[in-house]
Protein backbone atom coordinates (compact mmCIF):
# COMPACT_ATOMS: atom_id res chain seq x y z
CA UNK A 1 0.00 0.00 0.00
CA UNK A 2 1.10 3.31 -0.82
CA UNK A 3 1.86 5.68 1.98
CA UNK A 4 -0.51 8.47 0.90
CA UNK A 5 -3.16 5.95 1.03
CA UNK A 6 -2.28 4.57 4.14
CA UNK A 7 -2.33 8.26 5.16
CA UNK A 8 -5.66 9.05 3.84
CA UNK A 9 -7.33 6.00 5.80
CA UNK A 10 -5.73 6.96 8.85
CA UNK A 11 -7.50 10.38 8.80
CA UNK A 12 -10.50 9.10 7.69
CA UNK A 13 -10.39 7.12 10.64
CA UNK A 14 -9.58 9.96 12.59
CA UNK A 15 -12.35 12.19 11.29
CA UNK A 16 -14.98 9.60 11.81
CA UNK A 17 -13.67 9.29 15.95
CA UNK A 18 -13.96 13.08 16.03
CA UNK A 19 -17.20 13.32 14.62
CA UNK A 20 -18.60 10.44 17.06
CA UNK A 21 -16.79 11.77 20.15
CA UNK A 22 -18.26 15.44 18.79
CA UNK A 23 -21.72 13.52 18.69
CA UNK A 24 -21.99 12.07 22.01
CA UNK A 25 -21.00 15.42 23.65
CA UNK A 26 -23.71 17.57 21.74
CA UNK A 27 -26.42 14.92 22.21
CA UNK A 28 -25.18 13.68 25.48
CA UNK A 29 -26.87 15.93 27.43
CA UNK A 30 -30.96 14.96 25.57
CA UNK A 31 -30.17 11.00 26.44
CA UNK A 32 -28.67 12.15 30.36
CA UNK A 33 -25.24 11.03 29.59
CA UNK A 34 -23.00 13.79 30.59
CA UNK A 35 -19.50 13.53 31.26
CA UNK A 36 -18.22 16.03 33.87
CA UNK A 37 -21.44 15.16 35.81
CA UNK A 38 -21.59 11.56 36.39
CA UNK A 39 -22.10 9.82 39.88
CA UNK A 40 -18.73 9.94 41.55
CA UNK A 41 -17.73 12.86 40.41
CA UNK A 42 -16.17 15.03 43.01
CA UNK A 43 -17.94 18.23 43.84
CA UNK A 44 -17.15 20.66 46.42
CA UNK A 45 -19.05 23.93 46.62
CA UNK A 46 -17.84 27.01 49.54
CA UNK A 47 -18.76 30.27 50.06
CA UNK A 48 -16.03 31.81 48.11
CA UNK A 49 -15.75 29.09 45.16
CA UNK A 50 -16.23 25.45 44.12
CA UNK A 51 -14.08 22.76 43.73
CA UNK A 52 -15.28 20.43 40.71
CA UNK A 53 -12.79 17.38 39.95
CA UNK A 54 -14.38 14.63 36.86
CA UNK A 55 -13.20 11.56 38.53
CA UNK A 56 -15.80 8.84 37.05
CA UNK A 57 -15.35 10.65 33.83
CA UNK A 58 -11.76 10.35 33.36
CA UNK A 59 -11.86 6.75 33.99
CA UNK A 60 -15.01 6.48 31.36
CA UNK A 61 -12.91 8.41 29.13
CA UNK A 62 -9.50 6.99 29.42
CA UNK A 63 -11.30 3.59 29.08
CA UNK A 64 -12.67 4.03 26.06
CA UNK A 65 -9.11 5.93 24.51
CA UNK A 66 -7.57 2.66 25.85
CA UNK A 67 -10.17 0.47 23.86
CA UNK A 68 -10.17 2.24 20.84
CA UNK A 69 -6.12 1.76 20.52
CA UNK A 70 -6.14 -1.71 21.40
CA UNK A 71 -8.85 -2.19 18.37
CA UNK A 72 -6.40 0.02 15.87
CA UNK A 73 -3.59 -2.42 16.91
CA UNK A 74 -5.80 -5.72 16.40
CA UNK A 75 -6.55 -4.30 13.16
CA UNK A 76 -2.96 -3.54 11.82
CA UNK A 77 -1.41 -6.82 12.54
Amino acid sequence: MRPYQELGRTLLFLGVILIAGAAIFHFGSKFGFRLGHLPGDIVRRGEHGSFHFPLVSSIVISGAISLILWLINQFRR
